[in-house]
């Protein structure tokens, strides 16, 4: 057990793993309770103690998704030019999701079932147009980026256009070229800000 986990813990874990590596290769819909449960050598009640249902479970694994995507926004603050640090952390985003891609399936199919999945989704994704929003308008009063369409409704937009290139991530076939996509992402945001690709 880890120094400070209580055993609570070592059980909520072994349940989010246990759904994490089923998800790999099944759907939500197709997985049960009850071999989440068996899997993480606990009973089909503990794991009703720790989540209402499956997708409540997925809203948890959501949360170190969540974790990842504050690192990345993170990158917006640093020494490199705002444009640089802009790309980075558009790059770092979906490299995170791509590596997990069937947990951003699994959160699709939460979503579109549990209201409490939906409101965690936005709640996440009104966090990060604040950030956005914030750093365009900074680029502006600093002179870097022109004046534009309101700053919310920009950051609105972008992050708009992150969530419909997630989307296609997980249903893009085998061949899709990704580095000329994500280029063709960065081009619209950095357009979006600046006017121009910098």
């Amino acid at each position: 057990m880890a120094p400070g986990a209580t055993k609570g813990d070592e059980r909520r874990t072994a349940l989010l793993e246990a759904l994490d590596a089923y998800l790999q290769t099944h759907t939500l819909d197709a997985i049960n309770i009850a071999d989440i449960s068996r899997r993480a050598g606990v009973t089909r009640s503990a794991f009703y103690f720790y989540f209402e249902n499956k997708a409540a479970a997925v809203g948890a694994l959501m949360d170190e998704m969540y974790d990842q995507g504050w690192d990345a926004a993170d990158l917006l603050g640093g020494d490199e030019v705002m444009q640089e640090r802009v790309t980075t952390a558009i790059r770092t985003i979906f490299r995170g999701w791509g590596d997990r891609i069937h947990l951003y399936r699994a959160m699709l199919e939460a979503r579109a079932t549990s209201s409490a999945v939906r409101d965690q989704w936005d709640a996440y994704q009104a966090s990060f147009i604040t950030v956005v929003t914030a750093v365009i308008e900074g680029e502006r009063t600093a002179g870097r980026a022109p004046d534009g369409p309101d700053a919310h409704a920009v950051a609105t937009a972008l992050l708009d256009l992150n969530a419909q290139t997630l989307g296609r991530l997980v249903h893009a076939p085998a061949d899709f070229d990704w580095d000329r996509h994500l280029e063709a992402v960065v081009h619209v945001w950095l357009t979006s800000i600046y006017g121009r690709t910098a």
